[in-house]
């Protein structure tokens, strides 16, 4: 996120990168072309080229998806990390907590990528601790180390006043703060309760409940409306006839795309948000 909207980054295969703001309000438009190609690992190309399916999150194939993730700090093999990290507090909605870790130095870039409406941080300490830590919370707490962004897409539409946001903060901090002494590491400093809320952030204040999502992007499929909230991957996007749609950048990665100017029809495959129902066709 930067200022009041999101940052738009497109890059098709074969052409240069290009970023630019998107701010509340703004008109938003395209249409996906030929195929959806795998985007690499790690800043390398995908030797294969290889053809990804329209519903994968990850835009990667398998080969280079067990690359990217062989490199992550959730894959458990850098044990050796220098860096300092952060074990946070999540809240994403009434029923909806985990616990996690980032590094100290990204802020709360993690959070905002995962649409988390509130948060606070819990303790700092090297990555091992901070490891475990976070599974002595899931463990005695009962919370998860991620919730599905369908789950997310489902109560956001209907969160409760910010004080009520910020006393499930304070409560799963208290429940965790009660475990310092019992398996929580030395090395793990704790930090103070500061609850971060993120709504107005995100622009979730008054932009409407959503109420379809996008499954997937198909050749020639066509998204266009005004961008009214982005939380994590998500943008919501009014689309002709008023109603707000989500759609999932995660899905776009690896296509090739061209502008679209104005609202129009929906051209790509809807679900509708928490019923489970699923709309297949062009709308």
């Amino acid at each position: 996120m930067r200022g009041s909207g999101t940052e738009w980054d497109v890059r098709g295969p074969g052409t240069e990168r290009q970023v630019s703001v998107l701010a509340y309000g703004a008109g938003i438009g395209f249409r996906a072309l030929g195929e959806r190609h795998c985007v690499g690992a790690r800043g390398n190309v995908c030797p294969l080229g290889a053809v990804v399916p329209g519903r994968s999150t990850g835009g990667r194939c398998a080969e280079c998806a067990r690359l990217d993730r062989a490199h992550s700090v959730a894959a458990d093999t850098m044990a050796d990390d220098p860096r300092t990290y952060r074990v946070y507090l999540a809240w994403f909605g009434p029923g909806l907590v985990k616990v996690g870790i980032t590094g100290e130095e990204r802020g709360a870039a993690r959070l905002r990528e995962q649409g988390a409406v509130a948060f606070s941080w819990l303790g700092r300490g090297p990555l091992m601790a901070a490891r475990r830590t976070e599974e002595v919370l899931r463990a005695a707490l009962g919370v998860p180390d991620r919730i599905p962004y369908a789950r997310k897409r489902a109560v956001r539409g209907r969160l409760p006043e910010e004080a009520e946001r910020a006393g499930a903060v304070a409560e799963l901090y208290a429940r965790a703060a009660g475990l310092e002494g019992r398996g929580w590491p030395e090395s793990l400093e704790r930090l103070p309760l500061d609850v971060v809320d993120q709504v107005g952030v995100f622009g979730l204040d008054g932009a409407g409940a959503p109420g379809r999502s996008v499954r997937e992007l198909v050749a020639g499929g066509v998204v266009a409306g005004r961008l009214v909230a982005a939380a994590g991957p998500d943008l919501h996007v009014a689309v002709e006839g008023g109603s707000v749609v989500v759609l999932d950048t995660r899905l776009i990665t690896g296509w090739e795309l061209a502008p679209v100017s104005g609202a129009g029809p929906l051209g790509v495959p809807v679900a509708e948000i928490g019923g489970g129902g699923v709309q297949g066709g062009l709308f």
